[in-house]
């Protein structure tokens, strides 16, 4: 039998950090999901609601990559009052050629967080203005950090904003991107300030009721929404996606379900048939996407299974050449 690779959160911390590749290579994933016959599952989600947690299975085959990837996701949102994290988590992942198990990555979530942050990059770097320098994010938690810094990454950061329902948290938040990053980040005081003096706006909490209503939205605007991962998630008002010049997704067929557009279509604010260009298809050029710097876009991504197997081969790959983890015969 062949050798597996054991990795733990540490091993993949030192092998991949948020950078140009990663975003590449969730950029690929989105391609490759409007270009091959990718096979990709719908998410298995699994509530808890006893222990206010859940667990979401994702997974895809991607032709052309040795590997693919299962990925488990756990969410108990009350563990910080036993002081445990509420989030963690694993891949498994197999050959695409023999299905044998080549290696089990304890990531306890880390990967999720690069290949969802590369994945607002890409969103920020496909539809945004070329000229936008100004970001608002909605959040203050691992992933509204990631998010300003995988922006940053793609356009030239000049300044931002950060809104929490803490506000302590708004403010740490702040003072640690303007220390990273080296531009002033701010904390904002309201939704309707942050998204006024923004270019971009990235929602990244897990609220159940709409944080972006329509008449916040403005000419050159560019909103990505990314926290609406579940049914009753929800971060985006139904009237702003018809408000909006134009509405992009990761996969539709996921995002009627359980993304932004999924509560658009179950308020009767958008037919529940009507088509939407997915980002793969823009970055493939199969569908248009800006057209112009006065419109204002909204993109729902509710992450999907082929940038899990997309980011935990590209791990795999960088283990067994840097000769990372531990290796055990089954």
């Amino acid at each position: 039998m062949p050798e597996i690779s054991l990795l733990s959160e540490s091993d993949l911390r030192g092998l991949l950090t948020l950078d140009r590749d990663i975003i590449a290579c969730v950029a690929d994933a989105f391609e490759a999901l409007a270009t091959k016959p990718v096979v990709m599952p719908p998410i298995l989600h699994l509530e808890i609601a006893d222990a206010n947690g859940e667990i979401d299975v994702k997974t895809a085959y991607v032709p052309g990559l040795d590997r693919l990837a299962m990925k488990m996701s756990p969410g108990f949102f009350d563990n910080p009052k036993i002081g445990l994290p509420s989030l963690n988590g694993l891949m498994v992942v197999f050959s695409s050629k023999t299905g044998l198990v080549e290696a089990i990555l304890l990531d306890n979530g880390y990967l999720t967080d690069l290949r969802t942050a590369a994945a607002g990059g890409v969103a920020a770097d496909t539809l945004a203005r070329q000229d936008a320098t100004k970001v608002g994010i909605v959040g203050a938690g691992v992933q509204a950090r990631l998010q300003l810094q995988a922006i940053s990454l793609v356009r030239p950061l000049e300044r931002a904003l950060v809104w929490a329902r803490d506000g302590g948290n708004a403010e740490a938040c702040a003072q640690e991107m303007t220390d990273a990053l080296g531009v002033p980040v701010h904390m904002a005081e309201d939704i309707g300030k942050l998204t006024a003096e923004s270019d971009i706006v990235v929602t990244t909490t897990p609220a159940n009721r709409p944080l972006i209503e329509a008449a916040q939205l403005h000419p050159g605007l560019t909103v990505i929404a990314m926290g609406s991962d579940a049914p009753y998630k929800n971060e985006i008002a139904p009237a702003a996606l018809t408000a909006a010049d134009g509405y992009f997704c990761d996969r539709l067929s996921q995002v009627r379900l359980v993304g932004e557009l999924h509560h658009a279509i179950d308020a009767g604010a958008v037919d529940a048939h009507a088509d939407f260009p997915e980002l793969g298809q823009v970055i493939a050029g199969q569908k248009p996407g800006r057209a112009d710097d006065t419109q204002c876009l909204l993109c729902d991504l509710t992450g999907t299974g082929v940038q899990d197997t997309a980011i935990a081969a590209l791990a795999v790959a960088r283990a067994r050449t840097a000769g990372a983890g531990t290796r055990f015969t089954s």
